[in-house]
């Protein structure tokens, strides 16, 4: 029975991370805080189509995920930046494995001709 719970808690965690990894502003967002994009007005000019609310949005799932965290400094006008946590480093680290996959996959292959490739 206790297996049970820990299986279903796992599961749950996983919807949480499908939910961050399903959403194409998710990744823009992670991604462009690894390229050092890191405050608000910035990240929303540097990622084409998304809103402010949207924006808002996936900054605070990201940082509840432990994905991103965020500091806030008090000055004025107020700054606020996000860095990635190391979950967050790890998972663009992945994204980028993902994405090379998918251009190798997309890249011609060879054709093989009776055992031999050519090409």
């Amino acid at each position: 029975m206790d297996q049970q719970k820990n299986i279903s808690g796992t599961r749950s965690d996983y919807q949480k991370l499908e939910d961050v990894v399903g959403c194409k502003w998710s990744v823009s967002v992670l991604q462009s805080v690894a390229a050092g994009i890191n405050r608000p007005g910035t990240l929303e000019r540097h990622i084409a189509g998304i809103s402010t609310k949207v924006l808002s949005e996936r900054l605070r799932k990201l940082q509840a995920y432990g994905l991103l965290s965020k500091h806030s400094y008090a000055e004025l006008p107020p700054r606020t930046e996000y860095a990635l946590t190391p979950a967050g480093s790890r998972l663009v680290s992945i994204i980028e494995q993902i994405h090379s996959l998918d251009e190798e996959m997309a890249a011609p292959q060879p054709t093989s001709v009776a055992g031999q490739t050519t090409g």
